[in-house]
This record gives C-alpha cells, structure tokens and sequence, in this order.
C-alpha cells in the first residue's frame, strides 16, 4: 500500500480522474471485440487502484480515530486499507458520483466490524458494544466541555439511555481483555511471584473434616448420653473440664477420665470400621 503523503488539492485531483476514467470505462459500449473489453478491463482495474493509491491518507485518517481503544494501530490502518480496496472495488460513479461520501462510511464500518469481531476476549451483545462506543465518544465531548468526568446520569441523558445501561456498557470494558491466570500478581509484574491463579485457588480442609463427622456420628449416636453431652459441651462449646464438670455433676477428673475413655473407643471404633 502507498502511503505517500499527498494533499487534499492533490487527492481530489487524482480521485476526480480516477472517478471519470472509471466512468468511461463502465459506459464503453459491450459491443467491442475481445481486444477492446481486456484493454477496458485492465483500464477500470488501474482506475480502482488509482481510487486505493489516492486516498490512503483518509483510511489511515480514519484508523487514527479509533486509536487507544486497546488495539494496535498497525492493526487498525490495515483494517481500514480494506474497507478502502471494497470501497474502491464497489463503487459505481453513476450511482454515487462522489467517492468520499461513498467511502468514508465504508472504511469506517469495517473498522467498527473488527472492534466488533475481533477486539473481545469476552464479547458482549452488539448493542451493548455499540453504546459502549457512544458513550467513548461522548464522555470525551462531556469532559472537554465541563472539564471533569461525567457522572453516570449525566452519560445517560446525553445519549438518552437508561443509566443501568451505561453501567452495562462501562462494564463491558473488562470483557475487551482478559488476563491469563498464569499471569504474575506480584508488584511489578515479578516473573518469579505469586500467580492470579494463587488467588483463586485455596484448600479447603473442611471437605476432609466433613467426610470424618459423617464416619464419626453413628459412632457417636451408640455413645451412653453422658458421654455424648460431655463430648459435646467439650469440643462444641468448648469448656473446660471444670466447666463441664460443674454442669454435669461430677469432678473435674472424672470428666478427663471419661473424654480420655470414649475417645479411646471412637478410636477403635473407627479402626475397625475402615
């Protein structure tokens, strides 16, 4: 693709030429010999290319609209290079004598196309990408014009929504990129530190205690009462044998005995149960 810097005289010179050689060849007659039509051919061919090489600088003008959005620029002037070579490829004099007009929106339909299709790691409905780039463009008209950055309400009136949908669209920008969970957390990026998945994962040792209660309680349930109360004023509400033995009635010494005994038959109990 040429990119050479032309001016906007030079560009309308070489398009207006480009745009009446096109039509001269779309309106030469289908009568003329094999010779003829290839020649035609070739010309209309040179004159779309003519139609690319002239207006480079618009398509990359375009590109540069949409620049810090998250995607590389070399990107997005290739993008916008495409919808220059349709633009060029489709267009029809007769229908749409000037070719800007016709272009310009084509260009910049595909480069919404590839935000659309290719930008997100999580993509949302259509509508909400589209209002996600409404309310883009207007938050930078609302802080130029009041200097500070606008409030949710004040994003909603402007573009005459909900402002539950501005929250969805503001929203959708942790869709647009994702981070691996191999990625570091560390401060600086350590290579060497901690991983987002670190974060997230965790043992959780209550599955194990889970799976002992649910082996233990019909041991238990064949404990004699008194047992089965000291058990539990022990190791659920968490007394002491004092306490226990004053609520019980017995001493303080009985009940370590009788926690030492039952524990020693749960035990065994379990043994021979596994």
């Amino acid at each position: 693709m040429d990119e050479r810097t032309i001016s906007d005289d030079q560009r309308a010179r070489r398009t207006s030429a480009a745009v009446d050689e096109l039509r001269h060849c779309l309106a030469a007659g289908a009568d003329d010999g094999a010779d003829e039509r290839d020649e035609l051919t070739e010309r209309e061919q040179a004159a779309r290319e003519e139609l690319v090489l002239a207006n480079s600088g618009v398509a990359t003008a375009i590109a540069r609209r949409y620049r810090n959005r998250g995607e590389a620029m070399d990107e997005l002037v290739q993008t916008a290079y495409v919808g220059l070579v349709k633009a060029a490829n489709g267009f029809v004099p007769d229908r749409a004598p000037d070719f800007l007009a016709y272009a310009v929106p084509t260009i910049s339909g595909e480069v919404k196309r590839y935000f659309r299709d290719q930008g997100w790691a999580v993509r949302p409905p259509r509508r909400v990408q589209e209002l996600r780039m409404s309310t883009t463009r207007v938050r930078g008209e609302i802080e130029n014009r009041l200097g500070r950055s606008p409030t949710v309400a004040e994003l909603a009136a402007e573009l005459g929504v909900d402002e539950d949908d501005v929250i969805e669209a503001l929203a959708s920008d942790q869709g647009y990129r994702t981070l691996s969970l191999d990625a570091p957390a560390g401060p600086d990026g350590e290579v060497a530190g901690p991983t987002l998945a670190d974060g997230l994962s965790v043992v959780d040792h209550g599955f194990e205690a889970v799976e002992d209660v649910m082996s233990l309680k019909p041991l238990l349930d064949r404990l004699p009462p008194r047992e089965r109360r000291i058990l539990a004023l022990r190791f659920f509400e968490e007394l002491t044998q004092q306490q226990i033995g004053e609520q019980v009635g017995v001493t303080q010494m009985q009940v370590s005995r009788l926690i030492t005994r039952t524990l020693n038959r749960l035990r065994e109990d379990l043994a021979a149960a596994s």
